[in-house]
């Protein structure tokens, strides 16, 4: 890919103003087949006063500002084929944020569409700290917020951090990697995602010359290099294809490109091999100028005519013509084998699908204002805008969860997945039976217990491929787990898990309210909201739900009520706050105290017995009766792990002089979770059996349970509370005496 060499600025007053004039015309032709009767006023209108604006500043190369906007709008119409509106908006994006011009003056002058895409364009024009997680998603926030209000907001923004991005020489070092870092985060992402293709191709380009420069330099050079060799085999490959098409009488046209720098080095990357090894260092790109009606079938012709010289790799072949993907993405690829024995990959598109590959969501709005989109196709950008919004919509989630969402769900591949009846659903790769059975309906997600994937049964955690046939079970009985959040990968999945399970925490703290309400009138003490806000303080709850909550699953006794003063009818605490011992304690306030909750009395720390607020490690899960070690965390206080946990020779090894001796004080009143693996026949009713000694016979309460089956052999994966290590011994034992039981063995770690 070529990349642009930004010349040292150095010219006079005179040579500026014929600069300016210069892109300032070039834009006008560009615009010139869509501008209607008024539009070249308004565009004039619009320079002008961007100019006077901008007429005392430069950007950091000395260059005029007014030459950055002209060029911001020269993208936005010449290379994603947006029209005189945006353009507009494009001259003007700067205006509002770096001048004295205000919205009401863009609006008095242009009208209210315009102002809008302004405002929007102001908004998100905060620099990114790219040094904060946080504040990079709570920009991609706001800019997926205008995205779903007007996408021709950041389409304009892509152009302006396109030539922002062509024009970094300018820049110190620092802002360099800075700038070059999230454009690679958040816009080339974007750029993908709304099909503008080349921009993201040049973005990543762009920002490896800066980020990775040396490994730049050796590509860029070694594609000089064979360039001519390149060429003179992509005219040997095309010459056979390129006759036998002008024979058959098809508009066409063919050429070779090269991969982009970025790709390559993926490539060189994820394979392990060296440039000189990577085969598909160009693509060959077939486009075919046919009406609507006969695209997919005059693609499938060349497909034909290419395949009977060279013969096609079945696996490398991908039909997005049928399944076009939700970027609107449509083609035909196919890899075949080309002369001297060398893989080629080819592109077949007609004209309508490459300027959707070119120009993204631009083209799908041309298209479907000339009525000359499928109806297939129009509803491709909706269905993601609607996906933004589900993600957007979710309350809950906070900033940075709302970014490990919006890239596992609208940045990443994608599989196409069937229903019994046919019916296609197209979920990110990774996706699960339960994330299927959500993206039917959250009702059926809410009561699924298993799925048969191409008439096999298989858990809820099982990962689907591409072309499974997908049949979802049910049971009015089941209900949402939080375990299933562990799995889920899908947005939505998880925000209707969420929903159930806070609706069922609100059932049960209804109960909760009841209890205390009770407790209170019995004590002749008033719930009024005062009291119920005193009592919320002092037990260190978030709100009144919570403490309802914790009432009700007994983690709150209120045996402590009896040490609150009434006055009148309002509650007093005891004085002083008494310090609930369950809750976390930083490092530096850890220190002695009394017994005063049950969980406190679990564990005591060294010789003098002292009893400390402590959490239990997840990579090991630890339950009474395990050997145990204390170790003080920087920022989470103390830890309890197992003496065989995974992590236990790096910290005891690397910071023993943060561990503390341990041990257990029995106390069968609080259960632990903890799992097994168990491996057996899969026979008819051993699901039955397992859960009937564990549930029935044992009464041990499970969490979850995914059984996976195959070949005859089924592995399970159960998740149960127990008391201590010597109930799960005993558990463990008897599901080893069961027929057909090959192993059954305790999770050594979080899974």
């Amino acid at each position: 890919m070529e990349t642009v060499v930004v010349q040292k600025y150095n010219l006079d007053e005179e040579q500026e103003k014929k600069e300016i004039v210069r892109h300032y015309r070039a834009l006008l032709r560009a615009l010139k087949p869509r501008l209607k009767k008024g539009d070249r006023e308004l565009v004039r209108t619009a320079f002008e006063m961007a100019a006077d604006a901008h007429k005392d500043m430069r950007r950091k190369s000395g260059e005029p500002y007014i030459l950055h906007p002209l060029a911001v709008a020269q993208i936005c119409v010449e290379e994603i084929g947006l029209g005189v509106r945006s353009a507009i908006c494009a001259l003007l994006h700067d205006t509002v944020e770096d001048t004295e011009v205000t919205l009401e003056d863009v609006e008095r002058e242009f009208g209210s569409e315009i102002a809008h895409i302004v405002d929007g364009l102001t908004k998100i024009s905060t620099v990114i700290d790219s040094s904060t997680s946080t504040a990079q998603a709570e920009n991609f926030k706001k800019i997926l917020l205008t995205l779903a209000d007007d996408p021709r907001v950041i389409l304009i923004k892509l152009a302006d951090r396109m030539h922002n991005m062509r024009t970094l020489d300018s820049m110190s070092r620092e802002k360099q990697l800075k700038i070059a870092s999230e454009t690679v985060f958040i816009y080339s992402p974007l750029a993908h995602r709304l099909g503008l293709y080349n921009i993201k191709s040049e973005m990543e380009d762009l920002a490896m010359k800066y980020t990775e420069q040396q490994t730049y330099r050796d590509i860029a050079k070694k594609l000089k290099e064979t360039k001519r060799e390149r060429t003179r085999y992509i005219n040997e490959f095309i010459k056979p294809i390129k006759e036998v098409l002008q024979e058959e009488g098809f508009d066409f046209e063919i050429y070779g490109r090269p991969k982009s720098i970025h790709s390559i080095y993926n490539k060189i990357k994820t394979k392990g091999v060296a440039f000189e090894e990577v085969y598909d260092l160009f693509a060959i790109r077939i486009i075919m100028n046919s009406p609507l009606e006969k695209e997919k079938a005059d693609c499938w012709k060349v497909y034909s005519i290419i395949t009977d010289f060279y013969h096609p790799s079945p696996e490398r072949t991908r039909d997005w013509l049928s399944n076009p993907k939700s970027n609107g993405y449509e083609a035909l690829h196919v890899t075949v084998m080309g002369p001297q024995g060398k893989w080629v990959e080819v592109q077949i598109r007609s004209k309508r699908m490459n300027d959707y590959a070119e120009k993204g969501l631009a083209a799908h709005w041309r298209y479907k204002e000339g009525n000359q989109s499928p109806a297939s196709q129009e509803s491709k950008f909706d269905q993601w805008f609607t996906q933004i919004r589900e993600i957007l919509n979710n309350p809950d989630s906070n900033t940075l969860d709302f970014l490990a969402d919006f890239k596992s769900n609208l940045f990443t591949e994608e599989i196409y997945v069937y229903t019994p009846k046919g019916d296609l659903k197209i979920l990110p790769v990774g996706s699960t039976s339960l994330d299927f059975a959500y993206a039917i309906h959250s009702a059926i997600g809410n009561k699924c217990i298993g799925a048969k994937v191409n008439y096999k049964l298989v858990p809820l955690s099982h990962k689907l491929r591409s072309g499974d046939q997908v049949e979802i079970i049910t049971s009015n009985k089941q209900k949402p787990s939080e375990d299933w959040l562990n799995f889920v990968l899908t947005a939505k999945a998880k925000s209707k898990i969420k929903d159930a399970l806070k609706e069922e925490k609100r059932q049960i703290a209804m109960d909760g309210k009841a209890q205390l309400e009770r407790k209170l009138d019995h004590q002749k003490i008033s719930a009024s909201q005062h009291n119920i806000n005193e009592l919320v303080q002092f037990y260190k709850q978030p709100s009144p739900l919570d403490l309802y909550y914790q009432i009700a699953i007994r983690n709150i006794d209120l045996k402590e009520l009896k040490q609150f003063t009434v006055l009148g009818d309002k509650l007093e605490p005891p004085k002083p706050v008494k310090q609930p011992e369950h809750q976390h304690q930083p490092e530096e306030h850890l220190k002695h105290q009394g017994p005063s909750k049950k969980d406190a009395e679990l564990i005591i720390f060294g010789e003098s017995s002292d009893k400390i607020a402590y959490k239990l490690a997840n990579c090991c899960r630890p339950i009474p009766g395990d050997d145990v070690f204390g170790f003080i965390t920087a920022s989470e206080g103390l830890k309890i792990h197992r003496t065989n946990c995974p992590n236990a020779a790096q910290l005891l090894a690397n910071y023993g002089h943060r561990v503390v001796k341990t041990k257990w004080v029995k106390n069968r009143e609080i259960s632990f979770l903890t799992g097994v693996r168990i491996i057996g026949m899969d026979d008819v009713g051993v699901i039955h059996k397992i859960t009937n000694i564990i549930s029935g016979e044992l009464k041990v309460n499970i969490s979850a349970l995914t059984i996976e089956s195959r070949e005859g052999l089924f592995e399970g994966l159960i998740k149960v509370y127990v008391h201590d290590k010597e109930e799960l011994d005993e558990l463990v034992d008897r599901l080893k005496r069961l027929d057909g039981i090959q192993s059954v063995n305790r999770l050594e770690e979080e899974q």
